[in-house]
């Protein structure tokens, strides 16, 4: 089994209601077990301005699927709870669902990234990450929890 972390994000069509059914689901993978979920906060939006606070969330799984097979049932997923792909960047959205580690794998090719590829720049992300998984390293042998006390988080909340 590999361990693999999970971000979780909404800010439309009740967000708690999407991220629980999200973790719901996560659950119910084959050849997978829920082991963590993180608390749950509210951020302020990453990109345009002129959209709701989203929820935000990380979960750690145990998994035999590889990445790609991941990847695949997290985008059905996204897709069964109304996610909707457009060209705007970080604009609002029903779930977004990213894998952020998938054991101590570098994945980069053009289905994936892995580690995800802005998560040293995101507190939203690397909370809820360093909060149930207080030592977690990347694959070059960073701390996540380094890289989080660089960032300013002063502005997620408890949901």
């Amino acid at each position: 089994m590999t361990r693999i972390y999970i971000a979780l994000g909404s800010n439309l069509a009740d967000p708690m209601h999407q991220v629980q059914n999200a973790l719901d689901a996560l659950a119910t993978l084959p050849d997978s077990q829920l082991i963590a979920t993180s608390s749950l906060y509210r951020t302020p939006p990453y990109g345009p301005a002129n959209q709701p606070d989203y929820l935000n969330a990380v979960a750690a799984l145990e998994t035999t699927l590889s990445a790609e097979a991941l990847l695949d049932h997290t985008q059905r997923i996204e897709q069964q709870q109304g996610r909707v792909r457009k060209a705007e960047r970080w604009g609002a959205r029903t779930l977004d669902i990213d894998i952020l580690l998938f054991g101590n794998l570098s994945i980069n090719n053009t289905l994936l990234i892995v580690p995800h590829y802005d998560m040293h720049n995101r507190a939203f992300m690397l909370l809820p990450l360093v909060e149930i998984a207080p030592d977690i390293t990347f694959p070059d042998g960073t701390r996540a929890a380094d890289i989080l006390a660089q960032l300013d988080s002063h502005d997620i909340r408890p949901w």
